[in-house]
């Protein structure tokens, strides 16, 4: 009984890192901003689509309708700080101006 439960202590040891979540920082150039659906009585602001490479792959994440963002301050094909935790991304903009947004789309970048 002992050793099955110090072989379940260790198996659940090695398998949470598994399941921690991804957390990635780092600088991109923002590839792409999109306006996604519209605004409605149930949905007051725009909420936009941005599109980014990060750690060999290409995100794509959307902004919370719920909270209105300037798109001139994302300036598509300029440079940005981001922070990935799982599926929440937080972008920085060079002027300090900063949103968060939620990872709809990941897609494998293709190799050169």
């Amino acid at each position: 009984m002992h050793k099955r439960n110090l072989a379940s202590a260790f198996l659940l040891a090695t398998a949470l890192p598994a399941f921690a979540g991804h957390k990635a920082e780092g600088r991109t150039t923002l590839r792409d901003m999109q306006p996604s659906g519209g605004k409605d009585k149930e949905h007051k602001h725009t909420a936009y689509d941005l599109t980014f490479g990060a750690e060999g792959k290409n995100y794509t994440c959307r902004t919370d309708y719920h909270k209105s963002i300037n798109a001139t301050d994302f300036v598509v094909g300029t440079e940005m700080a981001y922070t990935i935790d799982n599926q929440k991304v937080k972008i920085k903009a060079p002027q300090n101006k900063e949103l968060e947004c939620k990872i709809v789309r990941v897609e494998a970048a293709p190799t050169p």
